[in-house]
């Protein structure tokens, strides 16, 4: 019986450990933004509190709505210096952003349809769910496209958004 008192204070003491890693993770994340850009830009969740902040409103898998706040990817990469607005147009419409999770999944935006100028579709860089942060397994940065009929393209535990030059 001793023993099996030993081994619960142990398993309970390692959770709990792991949980504060987990915890110490999620502080520390951030989202580099690189590629074509004039200013690459490292943003954590302090610095994403000084943008202007956005809510998008979502439904998940099971139909139900969420509001996400965030901000928008379009005001990020101007931040990083990106042309955009008046300027994208000629040879930088053909700019693609990448956006990559830290599990390996990536999705691809045109730099176009981030542009305010060229479409109305809300897709911002989330760390909130319904007013709070996300869990460790979602977040925590999520891309999140408003208006996409499926979510493929909102992506979870966000790490890097790539500005590229299409060949």
């Amino acid at each position: 019986m001793k023993t099996y008192k030993i081994q619960v204070f142990f398993f309970i003491l390692l959770n709990v450990s792991l949980l504060c890693q987990a915890q110490n993770k999620v502080n520390t994340a951030v989202v580099k933004i690189t590629g074509e850009v004039s200013g690459a830009l490292t943003i954590d969740e302090s610095m994403l509190q000084e943008f202007r902040q956005v809510q998008v409103v979502r439904k998940d898998k099971e139909g139900n709505s969420h509001q996400y706040s965030g901000v928008l990817l379009f005001d990020l990469l101007e931040k990083a210096a990106v042309k955009s607005g008046a300027g994208l147009k000629s040879k930088n419409l053909n700019k693609y952003v990448l956006v990559e999770a830290g599990d390996g999944y990536q999705v691809v935006f045109a730099l176009s349809e981030l542009d305010e100028n060229y479409s109305g579709n809300r897709i911002i860089l989330a760390d909130k769910i319904d007013g709070k942060a996300f869990f460790v397994e979602e977040g925590p940065f999520r891309i999140i496209v408003q208006n996409d009929k499926k979510p493929a393209r909102c992506v979870r535990q966000v790490t890097a958004i790539k500005v590229r030059v299409a060949d």
